[in-house]
């Protein structure tokens, strides 16, 4: 398990741009909405621990994570420096789950490959709801958190290329 001795919500503000001049969207899954406001609340959080300004931070709730390409790729049309897709999909008993974590794995794929403002992965696709909840602000931190800090990163990287 890769979060096994990490906790996802510690990072070291000497690393990282100050992210006060950058603007962030955040398309969040209202599919497991306890999982994904956790997620929310830890990248907002960082963002704003780093710089950011509220009003600088655009939200967007799309239905299921599968919708999070769609939401990102118009949101990547808002003035944005960075795109952080929220979702959480957690394993069931039929290929759905796969079907929808390769779908949306591959669509944020495709939209860095194809726009020039990053969207950051923030997926959980966990085998059960206690793991999303470890990571979501339990006991592994908060993947949300660690998702901000790769956004400000990538928002400097967009700014200086």
């Amino acid at each position: 398990m890769a979060t096994a001795n990490k906790n996802l919500s510690v990072y070291d503000k000497t690393t990282i741009p100050n992210a006060k001049n950058f603007r962030f969207g955040i398309v969040v899954s209202e599919w497991n909405d306890t999982i994904t406001e956790g997620l929310y609340k830890g990248a907002v959080e960082a963002l704003l621990d780093c710089g950011a300004t509220a009003e600088n931070i655009i939200r967007w709730d799309v239905p299921g994570s599968f919708e999070l390409i769609y939401g990102s790729k118009k949101m990547q049309e808002q003035d944005v420096d960075a795109v952080i897709a929220i979702g959480s999909v957690i394993q069931g008993e039929t290929k759905h789950f796969d079907f929808v974590c390769e779908g949306v794995s591959q669509g944020i794929k495709d939209l860095n490959i194809i726009h020039d403002v990053p969207v950051i992965f923030c997926v959980l696709t966990d085998n059960n709801l206690q793991q999303a909840i470890e990571r979501s602000g339990g006991k592994h931190g908060n993947k949300g958190t660690e998702a901000a800090i790769v956004a400000i990163k990538m928002a400097e990287i967009k700014r200086i290329a």
